[in-house]
């Protein structure tokens, strides 16, 4: 079938668009056969530099940088509230191939917030979450879970500072009952204490400490005995 060939004089606007978007990158709207809208910037046909997405099905917007047709740099995303017919933020913070990556701040509906590090769209490295029930942890992520070191501060003040996997406490911690001035230290697996010590911490300035002190301990060598468990505990995971 021969190529058509249009004369300069009715050539349709359109190939003169594809031929500046092509050469200079200059801005304009192109709507998607499903009603999607793009505006902004473009290069080689492909969405790149400054520009808006609007998602006709869902309403959601995102707004930002693209590279080659992805969202790739800074940028933010937004979806439409149903009842309140307004835009509410999702993410704000950087993006790579089409993904979160690097430091961006998640909104959740709930109420919950992230604000941290992100790889391959999912939470990984440092970072904070805002719970619901006014708990936040503060500390490593791994694959969207907390993983490795870091402290989970309850709504009352209690806290446990130490291992993670799986989003689980799980291995050395300590956990503070502020309320009461006791402190556990010992191993936990899978979210379970395993082992530990128990001891008054802070008992004189506790808002209600029990009746009764712990006595002291009558071994020999508590640290030994807690040592010993750690290796017993790393042995068995390996």
């Amino acid at each position: 079938m021969p190529t058509l060939k249009y004369p300069r004089a009715i050539e349709p606007l359109w190939h003169e668009w594809d031929r500046k978007a092509l050469k200079c990158g200059l801005r304009h709207t192109v709507y998607a056969v499903n009603g999607d809208q793009y505006t902004g910037e473009w290069l080689h046909n492909l969405k790149h530099g400054k520009g808006t997405q609007v998602w006709k099905r869902t309403g959601a917007i995102y707004r930002g940088d693209w590279k080659f047709g992805k969202r790739d740099g800074y940028g933010s995303y937004s979806v439409l509230d149903p009842v309140t017919k307004e835009h509410k933020k999702v993410y704000t913070g950087w993006w790579k191939n089409d993904k979160k990556c690097g430091y961006g701040v998640r909104f959740y509906p709930s109420g919950e917030r992230y604000e941290g590090e992100w790889s391959d769209g999912l939470q990984s490295g440092w970072g904070r979450m805002y719970y619901r029930n006014g708990s936040i942890y503060e500390g490593q992520w791994l694959m969207g879970q907390p993983n490795g070191q870091g402290m989970l501060r309850l709504s009352n003040e209690n806290r446990y500072e130490g291992s993670w996997k799986d989003g689980k406490k799980h291995g050395p911690g300590k956990f503070f009952y502020l309320e009461k001035g006791q402190l556990f230290e010992g191993i936990w697996a899978a979210d379970i204490p395993q082992c530990g010590i128990l001891i008054d911490f802070g008992r004189d300035e506790a808002p209600a400490p029990p009746p009764y002190p712990i006595p002291k301990i009558e071994l020999a060598d508590p640290d030994g005995v807690l040592a010993e468990a750690q290796a017993m505990f790393g042995n068995s995971n390996n």
